[in-house]
């Protein structure tokens, strides 16, 4: 199950993607497959098949959409939450190693195409969630457990 929290900026992007499909993609796209189907024969129309097929696309993912943003919880920075790793904190740790990562927490729906963004629903962020700088906290992870300490922790206001 998906946690229905979203950074302001995720929904943000979210409701811009819905906006650019719906307003500016789908009425180009919906342009040509009439154009493509005013030309006769549609089983051969290459035209007709692939941009009819990008449509389908188009409405499955603005269906998609319009079901999710309205369950999305928008989760402000609140100032009480400094010092403390929560929603929406920037946070480095670090290993025994000395591997550092740097990362995110974010909603579900915002992780794709950010590779410096983790999931609240991760067992990473689960186990960082209410942690302080200089913590150290235990992931468990499909090799065993991994040990990791808490470096620092930032908001974006």
């Amino acid at each position: 199950m998906k946690t229905n929290l979203i950074t302001p900026e995720g929904y943000r992007k979210l409701q811009q993607e819905h906006d650019h499909l719906w307003f500016e993609k789908r009425p180009e796209i919906t342009k040509i497959v009439n154009w493509a189907a005013s030309l006769g024969d549609r089983s051969e129309n290459a035209d007709y098949t692939f941009n009819k097929r990008l449509l389908r696309q188009i409405d499955r993912r603005v269906r998609y959409l319009r079901k999710r943003l309205p369950d999305l919880k928008v989760i402000e920075y609140n100032p009480q939450q400094a010092g403390k790793v929560y929603f929406g904190a920037w946070v480095e740790i670090e290993n025994d190693e000395g591997e550092t990562k740097r990362f995110r927490i974010v909603g579900p729906d915002e992780i794709y195409e950010r590779n410096d963004y983790i999931s609240i629903d991760s067992p990473m962020a689960r186990a960082l969630l209410g942690k302080g700088v200089d913590d150290d906290f235990i992931v468990k992870t499909p090799q065993g457990e991994a040990q990791w300490y808490v470096n620092r922790i930032e908001y974006q206001a």
